[in-house]
């Protein structure tokens, strides 16, 4: 089977940064795929070079085996792309838009049936006639998701959809973002809201400074993790002792939360020591990390490997 999404030995160098360095990428057909990293990852660009608006350095890009260069046309027709900035012409009223942005890909009247289901869908209907201008962010938001889907792509990216929306349009987003996954559709994630990743996404790659950090099935990059998580009950205004210091992997006002090496051993020594300073009458429990601890432990190993192969 085509691959939805194939990148091969993909680089991108601006005068200033190398924002691609040497990416491998696929993303199977029918995925919900997430794509995490911090600001200046590497992620836009790598979205803006599958889109075709950024000519890579060398490397090659397809969306479902059409070269984003050599095949422009079809790879274009094959994505679906809603950005994070809420772009958009103030002259033009909802229904009009969308259908001018059908016509940019080559749908006419035909168009019609299905951009004002994607008005019903995404809730705007009661805004057809209305400016875009006037819209308030939410609604420009969705009629952002209406323009990317105007043309039936197989292929879809999120690049922060959820970014600056209230809690009600956040969910109605992701139910019908969950209907087109159902559907068929490829939906590629990125998103600085790790707990979305964690319940919608099949696989994620994390992306640090222009490389892949990693990439596998979320259960395996957590079970893959060095550290399981010892979360000890604990007064902030409680001092800690020293001989815990070295495990701490935060604290907060009613907690300190420990890494403990994935072994029956480690977790039975930290179990004694606690014992021994006097702690076992508060509670802990042992469990495996969430998404964002093991991303945050990714972004400061690729930090301390960028810094002393600088």
């Amino acid at each position: 089977m085509t691959s939805a999404v194939s990148v091969t030995a993909l680089h991108k160098r601006y005068p200033n940064v190398h924002a691609l360095r040497g990416i491998d990428l696929e993303i199977r057909q029918g995925e919900f795929f997430g794509l995490l990293g911090p600001n200046g990852a590497g992620k836009s660009t790598l979205i803006n070079v599958l889109a075709g608006s950024v000519k890579p350095s060398s490397g090659s890009a397809a969306v479902l085996g059409h070269d984003v260069q050599r095949d422009y046309r079809a790879a274009r027709l094959s994505l679906g792309v809603v950005p994070q900035e809420l772009l958009y012409d103030p002259f033009f009223r909802v229904r009009e838009m969308l259908r001018l942005q059908a016509g940019y890909f080559g749908l006419g009247r035909n168009s019609h049936a299905w951009v004002d289901e994607l008005m019903d869908r995404l809730h705007l209907s009661d805004k057809a006639d209305a400016s875009l201008q006037s819209l308030s962010g939410g609604m420009k938001r969705r009629v952002l998701i209406a323009q990317a889907l105007v043309h039936r792509p197989p292929v879809i990216v999120l690049d922060e959809p959820t970014a600056g929306v209230d809690v009600a349009l956040r969910q109605g987003l992701w139910q019908l973002t969950r209907e087109l996954h159902r559907e068929g559709h490829t939906i590629i994630l990125t998103t600085h809201y790790l707990e979305e990743a964690e319940s919608l996404c099949d696989r994620i790659a994390v992306l640090a400074k222009g490389n892949v950090a990693a990439l596998d099935r979320q259960s395996a990059l957590i079970t893959r993790h060095p550290w399981r998580i010892a979360q000890l009950s604990l007064e902030l205004e409680q001092a800690l002792p020293a001989a815990l210091q070295p495990h701490v992997l935060r604290r907060d006002t009613r907690r300190v939360l420990l890494r403990v090496a994935r072994s029956t051993d480690a977790e039975a020594q930290l179990c004694a020591l606690v014992q021994e300073l006097g702690l076992a009458d508060l509670a802990m429990q042992i469990r495996e990390p969430t998404l964002e601890e093991v991303f945050i432990e990714l972004l400061d190993a690729s930090t301390r490997t960028t810094e002393v192969a600088a």
